[in-house]
């Protein structure tokens, strides 16, 4: 794959950070970019849509600032996550946004539209589309999407149900663009595994919610560095969408994670809690499988060292 040029020399590691709903907020996002891996957010989660502007002024000004410091070792681009499913009312005044900063990626979920992906591409940007099999990823290519994020088993939040080894080769086989594979992926070996079986970069989500600069609760922050796989359920009951949640925080809201019933996937809802009243995302709280790895809060710079390291080692004791 010819890499595209807005992440030419500008990568530490071949990783980009998933957008977490309600969690990525701009020092996020900033951390990630100034350490080498790009960082992303959901435009939803600046909320009122005039905090999506402040965001943006202030990701792409301090992004500037830093590279005009540091020239030989320029912050990797953002990302803007937009969901393009019928309930997002806000996609188009939010684009208009994302087209005023010129952003250099995004990412788009729940549905594939051939408009955002020209006018995004019409200002300099690329897109990148999640897909959970293989009808989504062809639908998405037709419908002229950069490349595909290959959300995989053990994925936080929405995520398929396909072995990333299924799954990444056999899109490899017939899309040679940017592939990007989501699930369970936390240390610098997952990240070359990720490579080795023909994606080219790495999508990881959850083991960011640990960090110092990720907005949720210290609770939640705790949870995922307490938790391993076991620990993690796969139900589209909370939103209508099958996604991995963490048991601790089903059991909290007074659901037995073991025994829940299963939604109507054409009732999404997205703040739904799954007839309790705790909310999905801010209550029940979303993981993917990998966080068994994740030992204790850090920022999100220490973090990507230790992935950088275990990364560099990983390819040292394989290729030697």
């Amino acid at each position: 794959m010819a890499e595209p040029d807005i992440l030419k020399g500008k990568m530490r590691l071949p990783v980009i950070g998933a957008p977490l709903f309600i969690i990525s907020n701009p020092d996020l996002v900033i951390a990630q970019c100034k350490a080498g891996i790009v960082g992303s957010f959901p435009s939803l989660n600046a909320r009122p849509i005039s905090q999506l502007d402040e965001w943006l002024d202030q990701i792409t000004s301090e992004l500037d600032s830093y590279n005009r410091a540091n020239p030989d070792k320029p912050a990797a681009p953002f990302a803007v996550n937009q969901i393009v499913h019928r309930s997002n009312g806000r996609l188009q005044e939010d684009l208009a946004l994302c087209e005023k900063y010129k952003a250099p990626i995004v990412i788009t979920s729940l549905g594939a539209q051939a408009e955002l992906n020209q006018a995004v591409q019409s200002w300099g940007g690329i897109t990148l589309h999640d897909v959970i099999n293989q009808r989504f990823a062809h639908k998405a290519i037709e419908k002229g999407a950069t490349g595909l994020i290959c959300v995989s088993a053990g994925a936080g939040g929405h995520a398929g149900a396909l072995s990333p080894f299924a799954f990444v080769a056999e899109t490899r086989a017939w899309f040679d663009g940017p592939i990007l594979c989501s699930g369970a992926i936390s240390t610098g070996g997952g990240v070359l595994a990720a490579q080795a079986m023909g994606a080219d970069y790495a999508y990881i989500g959850s083991a960011f919610i640990a960090t110092a600069e990720a907005r949720c609760d210290q609770a939640y922050k705790q949870g995922i560095v307490e938790g391993s796989a076991e620990d993690i359920v796969y139900t589209n009951l909370f939103t209508g969408v099958h996604g991995n949640y963490l048991k601790a925080s089903i059991a909290a809201a007074g659901l037995d994670p073991d025994n829940l019933p299963e939604s109507d996937p054409s009732a999404m809802n997205f703040g739904s809690g799954g007839g309790s009243d705790a909310k999905a995302w801010k209550d029940i709280w979303g993981s993917g499988q990998g966080i068994g790895s994740i030992k204790s809060v850090q920022t999100a710079g220490e973090y990507i060292d230790q992935l950088a390291a275990e990364y560099a080692a990983a390819k040292a004791k394989i290729c030697g």
